[in-house]
């Protein structure tokens, strides 16, 4: 076996960031930092100054892309196959503040991905919100 090419298991080797999975009244967070967001955000919302409190919302930037439907003899239609999966961003919080849709991710300097970059671009350009990181 050659062990340059060996890589230790997820559990032993830490998570890529080196932040610390966490746990908070039943629900699973990827950072003490958001979690710590989270309540603060809940606190927020019951105190009246936001609303419409919300975690992992889904936003789609690019739709899948299928071949065109296929006509079968007898007239049924069979749905195209996938050529691209849909492109995605997963909101850490979104709320509502003073009638507008604010829209937060928890990021470090190290969590601050080529693709983070380029879907918080689409956000602004295909949705016209900009993503306020914290």
């Amino acid at each position: 076996m050659a062990w340059r090419n060996y890589r230790l298991p997820s559990s032993i080797r830490g998570n890529k960031y080196h932040n610390q999975k966490v746990s908070v009244d039943g629900e699973n967070f990827d950072s003490r930092k958001e979690a710590s967001r989270w309540l603060e955000l809940q606190l927020l919302q019951k105190a009246g100054k936001i609303s419409d409190l919300e975690r992992q919302k889904k936003f789609v930037l690019v739709p899948a892309q299928y071949e065109p439907d296929i006509i079968g003899p007898r007239g049924g239609r069979k749905k195209g196959k996938l050529i691209e999966h849909e492109v995605a961003y997963f909101a850490d919080f979104c709320y509502m503040e003073d009638g507008k849709l604010v829209v937060e991710d928890t990021k470090s300097e190290a969590t601050r991905t080529k693709d983070y970059i380029i879907k918080r671009k689409l956000m602004l350009w295909i949705h016209e919100i900009k993503i306020i990181e914290v």
